[in-house]
């Protein structure tokens, strides 16, 4: 079986290559598309993405955590996936007049009938990405995901110079999603199964019932901004919070989404192996915080910078969004595995509970966006973020023994690590911050002394990500020798 190390370097790799594309594509449309045109595809992208979790329905962390999977059990999977999943695009399809109507954005209907179509395709090649997972063989997943993104950003760019407006960013989604199913089972096992049934579609709906309802109400909540704002101040709004996001949403394609995808098989394991995920919890977080942490702080100083560059000069709005953001992103990193954790101990209930729990804290702070605007949002979604820390704490002592001495320790590094990699930033900020005539230079100038302070402080501290990467070099070292 895959290592979780090597495991975890093939998610990146997926992860950085689809953030390349990805930046690339966001360059080019930022100044093609206004504020309004990107806030009508953001507002039809929550529903689509809630109803793309709701299809999922737990299936995927189903197949993970089950000890002895047959192909029973894989057969029940499908079936499921494509019952919830063609659901949802009807569902999807009849709301989208509704919602139109509510947003006063008709886009926001043709956006959402392009989506429904992709829901029709996608259980098809889910149930054989669960399957890599578990057995964190990510190295199909990886082509599957490359040819996704290529093909994705190929279709992104080439509509929006047609003149497509914002069905581009919709069209695309679908390209990448027919890619994707495409590539995965061409690279699926031999014999693996590709007919739905119905023996034992009773326990795994018992089982996604709950872990579903997690990634569901968690998508709702990350949703809620662009809804919220949507309908109090309108979609040039919404434009410019999605795009603030997008730069927070720049560590989770770099150091999140590729932790995440290992997360709940790498605690599955070591439930199976040791009868525990504290250990593997607690190494989690604390690698997790010694990228996120660094690249969040600096992201504060360079946001001006960062905006100008990525957006263009319609955008300047957001920089202040986007530093709020940021606070509030770094604050959820503390418990970012925790749902990964309690599932992949079996406490779907538990896991979904502490989700009803935070978006509940999510949606009150958002509140603040009638009386403040958009800026009152974000710092509504901060104060949010140390209510859900405070909720995940409490659930996990109860169920994994985790103790708050012990997440200080393992996340102390992290935070020294943090102070020596932005203090450089922040004092040439104090003496010339980034402006109209030398933000380009502040952009090079900030990535290179923040890559260079935090490689130094990952080894005059000793961080155990220090440990990993030497590690991996090691291990790359050994196969050099090996290749003739």
């Amino acid at each position: 079986m895959p290592s979780v190390r090597r495991s975890l370097l093939l998610s990146l790799a997926d992860s950085y290559l689809g953030l390349v594309l990805q930046l690339a594509a966001t360059v080019i449309v930022s100044r093609l598309l206004m504020p309004a045109e990107v806030g009508v595809f953001a507002i039809a992208a929550v529903f689509a993405a809630v109803a793309g979790t709701v299809r999922d329905f737990g299936v995927g962390e189903y197949l993970i955590q089950e000890r002895k999977l047959s192909r029973q059990h894989i057969r029940a999977a499908l079936a499921l996936n494509i019952i919830v999943s063609w659901g949802m695009a009807l569902l999807l399809v009849a709301a989208a007049p509704l919602a139109a109507d509510f947003y006063r954005e008709p886009g926001v209907a043709r956006v959402m009938a392009v989506q429904a179509l992709g829901l029709l395709l996608v259980p098809f090649g889910a149930v054989i990405h669960a399957w890599f997972r578990r057995e964190l063989d990510y190295r199909p997943i990886v082509i599957g995901n490359a040819l996704s993104n290529v093909a994705s950003f190929i279709a992104t760019v080439s509509l929006a110079l047609l003149g497509f407006g914002y069905m581009s960013l919709a069209w695309s989604s679908f390209v990448g999603i027919v890619v994707s199913v495409s590539a995965i089972n061409w690279l699926r096992p031999k014999g693996f199964p590709l007919i739905p049934g119905t023996k034992g579609l009773g326990h795994a709906f018992h089982f996604g019932r709950f872990a579903g309802a997690v990634y569901i109400v968690a998508q709702i909540g990350k949703g809620a901004p662009e809804l919220l704002i949507g309908r109090a101040r309108g979609a040039t709004d919404v434009g410019l919070f999605s795009r603030a996001g997008g730069l927070v949403e720049l560590f989770n394609r770099l150091a999140t989404r590729p932790v995440m995808q290992v997360c709940m098989p790498y605690f599955a394991r070591a439930r199976r192996e040791s009868g525990s995920v504290l250990p593997a919890y607690l190494n989690s977080v604390s690698l997790l915080t010694a990228v996120g942490w660094p690249f969040l702080g600096c992201l504060v100083v360079v946001a001006w910078a960062a905006i100008r560059i990525v957006y263009g000069p319609n955008w300047m709005a957001a920089v202040p969004l986007a530093q709020v953001l940021c606070l509030a992103g770094a604050i959820e990193l503390l418990f970012m595995p925790s749902r990964e954790a309690l599932l992949a101990c079996g406490e779907a209930r538990r896991a979904n509970a502490l989700q009803l729990q935070i978006v509940a804290l999510q949606v009150a702070g958002l509140a603040a966006v009638f009386p403040f605007g958009p800026a009152g949002a974000c710092w509504g979604l901060a104060v949010a973020a140390l209510g859900g820390a405070m909720l995940s704490q409490w659930h996990l002592g109860r169920r994994i023994g985790l103790r708050v001495g012990e997440l200080l320790r393992a996340c102390g590094p992290s935070a020294a690590l943090t102070a020596l990699t932005v203090a450089p930033l922040a004092i040439a900020s104090g003496i010339r911050p980034p402006d109209e005539a030398n933000y380009i230079d502040w952009a090079v100038f900030g990535a290179a002394a923040a890559a260079l302070s935090w490689l130094a402080g990952l080894w005059l501290l000793r961080h155990p990500l220090r440990d990993e990467l030497l590690a991996l070099w090691r291990r790359i070292g050994r196969r050099r020798q090996v290749s003739p």
